[in-house]
């Protein structure tokens, strides 16, 4: 009987050629092997060198040796993922990884890549919907890690997020293929390290089907959102890039909160506050003449005022 692993991998069907986000870890070694046992020939795998680990380059030359037995290519990436200050190290890791992959797959020098796969297993799923509710986020953070985007015209996956960290191991090591440990994956001082040694065997103890029910709770939350980005996208279809306010003010309160919030999720790549978010829409309410300034500070940038439309600035 196929196991969550297999039966994941068996429904994965993404465009070929397909690249792997490969760490050298276990969860990206066993997603590597398996979409190379599926596709011999169609595959190559993606190492981000982040540079903060003195083992960074022993990580790197273990993805060698595993992609050549595999007889798998491999790009290797070296960035500078140092945060800023008041960034999270991990927030600023992520981030570097994600433009690096981005800036891998559009190389026009490189060999085309159609696909990435990226190896989120559940309880990663379930870690991300833990912060996002710590955080007292929104449908957005709640709906968690999506299976599947579309960005710049390739197509993203995480082909595990149904399958528990355990079995993902697990089949690896029936597999017998060898991978290294991030120290770092243990140190508690990171969130979701504690999360991950301390309250996830307390959930499986308490709601031993928590994996499945968080993950149907942020599909929930993630339909939900698709249905206010598409009322959103009705509210702002004559907007263009900026907003005109005297539009948005014919709108509810809750509706022109839905709609500043797509428009610099979406055109600004920034997402305000709770805080901000209200001083906007009291900004608003109180714009009735010529001379009132607004001029709000949103994640890097600005939105402000310029005659009858809202503007987003970044210096």
């Amino acid at each position: 009987m196929a196991d969550a692993f297999d039966e994941a991998m068996a429904s994965f069907s993404p465009a070929l050629p397909l690249a792997v986000a490969y760490s050298g870890g276990a969860d990206s070694t066993a997603l590597l092997l398996a979409c190379a046992d599926k596709w011999p020939g169609g595959v190559c795998a993606i190492h981000v060198h982040h540079g903060l680990q003195a083992a960074a380059d022993d990580f790197e030359l273990n993805c060698q040796r595993v992609c050549d037995s595999l007889s798998v290519p491999l790009r290797v990436l070296r960035i500078d993922a140092s945060h800023a200050p008041g960034q999270s190290p991990e927030d600023a890791a992520r981030r570097a990884r994600y433009l690096a992959l981005r800036a891998a797959v559009q190389d026009p020098s490189a060999p085309p890549v159609r696909s990435v796969a990226l190896a989120h297993h559940a309880d990663d799923q379930v870690e991300s919907l833990l912060l996002a509710l710590s955080r007292g986020a929104g449908l957005p953070g709640l709906s968690a890690m999506p299976a599947r985007w579309q960005r710049d015209g390739v197509d993203y996956h995480r082909p595990l997020l149904k399958v528990p960290g355990s079995e993902v191991r697990a089949w690896l090591q029936r597999r017998g293929l060898a991978f290294v440990e991030d120290p770092s994956n243990t140190d508690e001082r990171f969130t979701r390290n504690r999360i991950r040694a301390r309250l996830l065997p307390i959930l499986a103890e308490v709601f031993p089907q928590f994996r499945a029910t968080f993950a149907r709770s942020a599909s929930h939350a993630a339909q939900a959102q698709r249905v206010l980005d598409q009322v959103a996208a009705e509210d702002l279809a004559l907007h263009g890039s900026t907003l005109v306010i005297g539009k948005l003010q014919q709108l509810s309160r809750e509706r022109q909160a839905n709609a500043v919030r797509f428009w610099l999720r979406r055109s600004c790549q920034a997402t305000p506050s709770a805080a901000q978010l209200d001083e906007l829409l009291d900004q608003l309410a109180a714009c009735t003449t010529r001379g009132h300034r607004i001029d709000i500070k949103v994640g890097h940038g600005h939105v402000q005022r310029r005659g009858a439309e809202l503007h987003w600035y970044n210096p």
